[in-house]
């Protein structure tokens, strides 16, 4: 991986050598200093986009997450 930082939008490579000139490059911000969240991604995590859905079911039985194979499979309840 080669790092580098964008200065009045031009990046600067920290090893100018790493690359020939011409490369063709995709860029990937990493972390925004100015703010701390995530630059560049439009999409929340797909463990925040659950977290949105916590406690949100309802009418299901108090134990259906422990005997989730009995209430979808038929299995033996725990």
């Amino acid at each position: 991986m080669i790092r580098g930082r964008v200065q009045q939008g031009v990046v600067l490579l920290d090893d100018p050598e790493a690359l020939p000139d011409g490369t063709e490059v995709s860029v990937r911000p990493l972390k925004s200093e100015a703010d701390g969240s995530n630059a560049g991604q439009g999409k929340p995590t797909v463990g925040r986009a659950l977290l949105r859905l916590a406690g949100k079911a309802q009418g299901l039985p108090p134990d259906a997450s422990r005997n989730l194979d009995h209430y979808l499979y038929g299995h033996r309840k725990r």
